[in-house]
């Protein structure tokens, strides 16, 4: 076996026996990299000098440290000290942190060494990876098809071995989604569940940093690293969490799960349909309840979830005016200045969004449209609340269809959004949810079965995932690259 294609699990268990070193597997993994990612475009910088002096520096403080030398990748919008962080976004695009994220402290704080970090859609804001500001990533498994976004990055190095896991951030289903579309695990915590401190922020009530994995097991791990309170940041819930590894093998035998007829709609693609229906029945042999439900107000999650996003993207990257940090370009008064950086350093995508989120909150439209969002969100939420009274988890496809080709929806942003239809209601509850693999299309392309589940639950959705990770093989394929 590779080393790069190593778990995390795996990999702690070889180097607490000393199969293995903290160097060797590093350096598989930056091979790896310099073998595959001139066909992936998954990272916008690598950091491979820094990683090994890293290396070097921490094998002496606690050698029997587990974690110590694993490797990670960051997704680019996700603050590294010391480490640019771009967004990938020319007007970024030379920004170097003075400090660093929770998140990606708490990871240093436990031994794990960066990779470098993952292309993104610009401002986290697509469905694709192709609204990066540099450049599109590739699906491994097919790289004519898309990787999913906004953390295709992320995932495209999970899937191909450039990294042991990442981290993404999910505001909309950029987490799930990716994961779905390159056949690995990605899992949206509850809102308030991990610090968001020093993620560069798209949507602020939306927003939420999550683990992707080769396995469930991995991702349970690195849930024990990243969550827990945060005074730096005031929505991070102030109190415990669990550990979420005990809870894996517990089965789902008594489990009550929900199917939502509303999920299950005209024009999704049958590969997809047929495959969650297994899993679903697959479940259900392995002692679950399978109870339909209804979520009636999901038909208004996307019209909601691009109010609202767009709203508040508006209002967050308003800080970028040339004048503070990033990209200026001078003009010949201070509104030139302003007009002409945003104009060459925001994409086409970010452009619009902020133009939407601009008019929604505009004087005469703000109750017709940014009141009425917020008023059906909670409408939304409630649906979720009822469902839980009633089942323990539910049960959806991850995305309508499998990864689709390169620039196929790019001329369409309205098609491009719809690709969302599954994941986004999951973020206006704000609850926690997880995508995993659960087949192949008939093209041979991975499909994601999402788990979603009540507040601060991520205990019960990881081990539903990981009964039914135990009882298939899906998560031992791998793509053919």
């Amino acid at each position: 076996m590779e080393l790069f294609s190593l778990t995390i699990a795996e990999a702690q268990r070889l180097l607490r026996k000393g199969e293995i070193s903290n160097q060797e597997l590093l350096r598989s993994v930056f091979d790896r990299i310099k073998n595959i990612d001139i066909k992936i475009n998954a990272y916008v910088t690598i950091t491979e000098e820094q990683a090994f002096d890293r290396l070097i520096a921490i094998s002496g403080v606690n050698p029997s440290n587990p974690s110590c030398g694993i490797p990670i990748a960051i997704k680019d919008n996700l603050c590294t000290k010391g480490i640019k962080t771009t967004c990938s976004s020319k007007i970024l695009g030379s920004f170097i942190p003075p400090y660093e994220s929770a998140v990606t402290q708490k990871l240093l704080d436990s031994g794990y060494i960066f990779t470098g970090k993952t292309n993104l859609d610009e401002f986290a804001m697509g469905s694709s990876t192709e609204n990066s500001g540099f450049f599109p990533t590739k699906n491994p498994w097919d790289i004519k098809r898309v990787p999913g976004g906004s953390s295709g990055g992320s995932a495209a190095a999970v899937s191909s071995g450039m990294c042991i896991a990442a981290l993404g951030s999910d505001t909309g289903g950029s987490i799930r989604q990716p994961a779905a579309f390159c056949g690995v695990v990605g899992l949206k915590p509850t809102y308030g569940r991990v610090s968001r401190f020093g993620l560069i922020a798209f949507a602020s009530s939306l927003d939420q940093i999550g683990p992707i994995t080769k396995n469930v097991e991995d991702c349970a791990i690195l849930m024990n690293i990243i969550s827990g309170h945060d005074i730096k940041d005031s929505t991070c819930a102030d109190f415990l969490a669990p550990d979420y590894t005990e809870v894996l093998k517990n089965g789902v035998k008594g489990l009550k799960i929900g199917m939502p007829k509303e999920y299950f709609i005209e024009g999704i693609d049958k590969d997809v349909e047929n495959a969650v229906k297994l899993a679903i029945e697959q479940l259900a042999a392995m002692g679950a309840e399978v109870i339909p439900i209804s979520l009636p107000h999901t038909e208004y999650s996307i019209a909601v979830y691009y109010i609202l996003a767009t709203s508040e993207a508006s209002s967050n990257l308003a800080r970028f005016d040339g004048v503070k940090y990033g990209l200026r370009i001078e003009g010949n008064n201070l509104l030139d200045m302003y007009l002409n950086t945003k104009s060459a350093g925001f994409g086409k995508e970010v452009k619009r969004r902020i133009l939407l989120g601009t008019y929604s909150l505009s004087s005469g439209y703000y109750d017709a449209y940014y009141k009425k969002a917020q008023q059906v969100r909670t409408l939304i939420r409630k649906d979720f609340a009822d469902a839980f009274k009633k089942v323990d988890v539910i049960i959806t496809p991850t995305t309508p269809t499998p990864a689709f080709k390169l620039g196929e929806k790019m001329a369409n942003p309205l098609q491009m959004y719809l690709n969302d239809i599954f994941t986004t209601p999951v973020n206006l509850a704000g609850i926690p949810a997880i995508s995993i693999p659960c087949g192949l299309s008939k093209e041979g392309l991975p499909i994601g079965l999402q788990i979603i589940g009540r507040d601060f639950d991520e205990e019960t959705i990881l081990r539903t995932s990981y009964a039914f990770e135990q009882a298939t093989e899906h998560h031992k394929r791998i793509p053919p690259i």
